[in-house]
């Protein structure tokens, strides 16, 4: 079973505004990555999920890739 990320590492800190961290969590077509593929726990998969919609809301990370 995959150890939630978030919760092994008390430092890290996921910011809606760095491009680069967010991408681990979507996959090529711009789509939110699930639970199984993450390996995140439910509280930080409802973070991960909040901060990919409000990157992709002021543009950071694009709604869907070409």
């Amino acid at each position: 079973k995959k150890v939630c990320a978030l919760c092994a590492d008390k430092d890290f800190v996921l910011d809606y505004k760095n491009a680069d961290q967010l991408r681990k969590f979507i996959n090529d077509k711009g789509k939110i990555l699930p639970r199984r593929a993450t390996g995140a726990c439910a509280r930080h998969q409802r973070t991960i999920t909040t901060a990919v919609k409000r990157g992709r809301h002021i543009a950071i990370i694009p709604y869907a890739q070409d």
